[in-house]
């Protein structure tokens, strides 16, 4: 018997190559998204030769959706 069943090696593959696909479609698409980057709370420091940007905000919000989805995931998936 194998330590690792290649089914739930399979699931993992499916689900790590979604996660990778949304990504990759958030960074392609990611300028057109309206206000992520824009909220309050987003830090921003421009000088002459230097932009120091920091989307606290966005970060803490992008997070939480990424935890609910995550909860509802395993929550239906749970054994």
């Amino acid at each position: 018997m194998a330590p690792f069943p290649m089914q739930s090696l399979g699931k993992a593959l499916l689900v790590a190559g979604a996660v990778l696909m949304v990504i990759g479609v958030l960074l392609m698409w990611g300028n057109r998204i309206p206000l992520i980057g824009k909220l309050p709370g987003d830090i921003i420091f421009q000088r002459k030769n230097f932009t120091f940007y920091f989307p606290l905000t966005s970060l803490i919000i992008l997070n939480l959706l990424i935890l609910i989805v995550v909860w509802i995931i395993r929550k239906f998936t749970a054994n």
